[in-house]
């Protein structure tokens, strides 16, 4: 069963004790890979729902200001979104510059719920790997090692 949530979703009516994962990181169009339908079917896989910001109607003609109601729901929501979860997942596309990604990073950094993906060639990376490093961040150099890590956590907690 596929439990992802989308802007402008509403989160609240989730099911009660649904654990969930944010996907943040490289969204930008036409440069970032599409990456977030595969860690979404992942996660829906083993029974985790997801937050997706990637909403299927953008509109990239939208103002991205403060009193433009879409663009402002957008950032609330993914906000709301990020405090909701139970993990956040950061992936850095080596192909984008992420400056949200990287805001994301900070201000979730002490949260104790963030795993980063960033492979080798992100142009902050050496940045990345030192905040990982001081919030003992769990870092991965793909995507596929993360799924791995996140197979082998879920599958210990479900034998205990």
């Amino acid at each position: 069963m596929t439990i992802e949530y989308t802007p402008p979703d509403n989160i609240a009516l989730r099911p009660e004790g649904l654990k969930t994962v944010f996907l943040a990181g490289s969204i930008e169009m036409g440069v970032a890979e599409n990456w977030q339908p595969d860690l979404a079917n992942f996660f829906n896989n083993i029974g985790i729902g997801v937050f997706n910001p990637r909403r299927a109607d953008w509109d990239s003609s939208w103002k991205q200001e403060y009193t433009n109601p879409n663009f402002y729901q957008q950032v609330r929501w993914e906000l709301n979104a990020l405090d909701k979860a139970d993990a956040i997942i950061m992936y850095f596309d080596p192909n984008t510059k992420s400056p949200i990604s990287l805001l994301e990073l900070g201000l979730y950094a002490s949260s104790g719920k963030v795993s980063v993906v960033c492979p080798e060639g992100f142009w902050k990376k050496g940045n990345v790997d030192v905040v990982c490093d001081v919030y003992n961040i769990p870092l991965y150099h793909s995507i596929s090692e993360l799924k791995k890590h996140f197979l082998d956590k879920f599958t210990k907690h479900n034998k205990q």
